[in-house]
């Protein structure tokens, strides 16, 4: 009899040690004080990389002007589909949507345009490649417009989150906690002390540790999210063992120690 207790004690344990969770291991943004008496804390001001334009970036060159045939001709690469994607992002409904084409920046950073032809746009500014088109097309057309933006930035999430995939990212200001919650948060299993940012910037990659539990992440300069990140985030040890085929039996062996030390209990008495 003491041996069977001494049994459902141990696996009883044992099983409540491995599906512990605390508060704390799951809080985003705690602080050196409690945070209870926490009201109000002032942040440095940080600021987002504004990217300049590489070769194989694709550009949404939309041009307006008095003359709509002439704009017809210009935006036509904006709209032309090119393929459907069910990938993650890229529809944030659902429904798949057509990819537009844009003007491929190639090796040599140029693109080519109608009428204008080639034009060298690398390490622009996306407004400074707007005023040089806009310069060029005041040959042609008649008070034109232009604006240009980036069709194929994207950042990918991975790991014990809701929704792994790869997303758009439509300009310069998304944040990490924006590309968790875009992903629908991370699973209960996902350590937030220890999440992976990889980043490449002009052929070399980093890979940064980050803490979503401490506020400091707030102030940290990977705070924005850039073309290409890639967030990481593993598994913690409950994940692991909740997996392993033994520790799966132990609510199993214990019902049947449970059952077993009521009925000898009963016999004995």
């Amino acid at each position: 009899m003491k041996v069977l207790s001494k049994l459902f004690l141990l696996s009883s344990t044992i099983f409540i040690l491995t599906s512990c969770v605390t508060t704390k291991n799951v809080t985003y943004f705690q602080g050196n004080d409690p945070l209870d008496s926490v009201r109000y804390a002032k942040l440095k001001n940080i600021e987002p990389l504004i990217p300049r334009i590489q070769a194989d970036d694709i550009l949404a060159v939309t041009v307006s002007s008095l003359s709509e045939e002439s704009n017809q001709v210009f935006n036509f690469p904006n709209t032309t589909p090119l393929i459907t994607s069910n990938l993650p992002g890229i529809s944030t409904n659902g429904v798949p949507r057509s990819q537009p084409l844009g003007y491929l920046v190639d090796p040599n950073g140029i693109i080519e345009m109608p009428l204008i032809g080639k034009i060298q746009v690398s390490n622009l500014l996306l407004e400074e490649a707007g005023m040089k088109i806009k310069q060029e097309l005041t040959k042609f057309l008649k008070e034109p417009t232009v604006n240009v933006r980036f069709l194929n930035q994207k950042f990918t999430v991975i790991g014990e989150v809701n929704r792994p995939g790869v997303y758009n990212l439509l300009n310069n200001h998304v944040t990490l906690p924006e590309a968790i919650g875009v992903v629908g948060d991370l699973t209960i299993f996902g350590r937030r002390d220890n999440v992976m940012l990889i980043r490449t910037t002009e052929g070399r990659r980093e890979i940064v540790k980050l803490n979503l539990n401490s506020r400091e992440v707030l102030e940290s300069p990977y705070y924005f999210i850039q073309n290409n990140d890639i967030i990481y985030v593993e598994p913690t040890k409950g994940k692991i063992t909740s997996s392993d085929r033994t520790l799966q039996l132990i609510p199993i062996a214990t019902g049947v120690t449970t059952s077993l030390v009521l009925l000898l209990n009963l016999l004995f008495k």
